[in-house]
């Protein structure tokens, strides 16, 4: 049974969903790094999971100056995934395969961000944002 309120409404974000595809693809190809790299996976894995986190927190505040925020909030942890998996990708700690994969969907994702900001910040400047719960 599908749970459907206002409040969930993020789950219909392609962003979102993706963002999620992403945290789930990371998982499986870095949780297998070696002891004494489980610190720097597991920020890696924080940074993917951070991205939808954040969407789904801004999405659920009623301002869409606090969305934005968070929304830029994700941009920032986006950056901070491409830098992980660039950093294991040049040090040989992930095959190119795995880059290519974890870094196709990033860009998919981080371009779908991108756009919803653009979005949401001609909302904001035009004055078109309802942030009642009343129709």
């Amino acid at each position: 049974m599908e749970r459907k309120n206002i409040n969930r409404g993020f789950k219909q974000l392609r962003v979102w969903n993706d963002a999620v595809e992403l945290y789930i693809l990371t998982c499986k190809l870095i949780s297998n790094f070696p002891y004494e790299l489980k610190k720097t996976a597991s920020n890696c894995i924080d940074a993917s999971h951070s991205i939808s986190r954040n969407i789904a927190e801004g999405y659920s505040r009623r301002s869409i100056k606090e969305y934005l925020n968070f929304l830029n909030i994700a941009l920032g942890s986006s950056g901070e995934f491409h830098s992980c998996i660039y950093s294991f990708y040049k040090a040989d700690q992930i095959t190119s395969e795995d880059f290519n994969q974890l870094d196709e969907l990033h860009y998919k994702t981080e371009n779908e961000l991108i756009q919803l900001i653009k979005s949401l910040q001609i909302k904001l400047k035009e004055g078109n944002w309802d942030q009642s719960f009343i129709n």
